[in-house]
């Protein structure tokens, strides 16, 4: 299986696409749909879905435009099912000169084992950052895409509507710090790390 990361968007958020044969899932298009398309295009991919770990306004900019141009269901937690449609609520309202907003999405996630096309893995809610917030973990590569909950040497903030310091900690200490060490972390923004440099390195939460 391959992970591509695109930062995309106006926070140049981390678009992920996984892939294997033709098979692609698209996980938080943050913008610039354009070049998602060019380059599932270019490797011959046909996505299947569209995975959000949470429903901030820097995560769903390429939402629509991609949902309708492969014709594929969008995911998200049912906490912030009503976030797409609503500028408020995702923050586009109160960052961004103009409002971002999409249809409803088609499905909703929810914690446990998941198969999409030729893809296995498992959501789990790791709510702190906002109340629908969800990582992505694959098990058998060893990995997981944590959205705006765990990054290199940093946490999701929690002052936004819906933050809650205690939630991310709990979050992040009695899930994410209980997969294996080696497993790699993909996170929202910046670089990838891995669950051992966090749990001994992270500045707010180490082991």
């Amino acid at each position: 299986m391959n992970i591509k990361s695109m930062p995309l968007g106006p926070l140049g958020t981390n678009c992920y696409i996984v892939y294997e044969e033709s098979n692609a899932i698209i996980i938080d298009p943050g913008g610039e749909a354009e070049k998602v398309i060019r380059f599932l295009d270019s490797v011959k991919l046909k996505p299947a879905a569209i995975l959000l770990t949470h429903a901030h306004f820097d995560h769903i900019g390429g939402v629509e435009e991609l949902r309708n141009h492969y014709r594929i269901d969008v995911y998200l937690h049912e906490n912030e099912a009503d976030w797409l449609t609503d500028a408020n609520l995702n923050g586009s309202s109160r960052f961004m000169a103009q409002g971002i907003t999409t249809k409803s999405p088609d499905q909703l996630l929810e914690p446990g084992k998941m198969e999409i096309a030729s893809f296995t893995f498992e959501t789990v809610h790791t709510p702190g950052h906002s109340p629908g917030s969800i990582s992505l973990i694959f098990h058998r590569e060893e990995m997981v895409i944590s959205g705006d909950v765990l990054f290199n040497r940093g946490v999701g903030r929690t002052d936004l509507p819906g933050g809650d310091m205690q939630l991310l900690e709990s979050s992040i200490r009695n899930v994410l710090y209980k997969l294996g060490d080696n497993f790699t972390v993909y996170p929202g923004h910046g670089p990838k790390t891995t669950i051992g440099e966090e749990k001994s390195g992270n500045p707010f939460f180490s082991v």
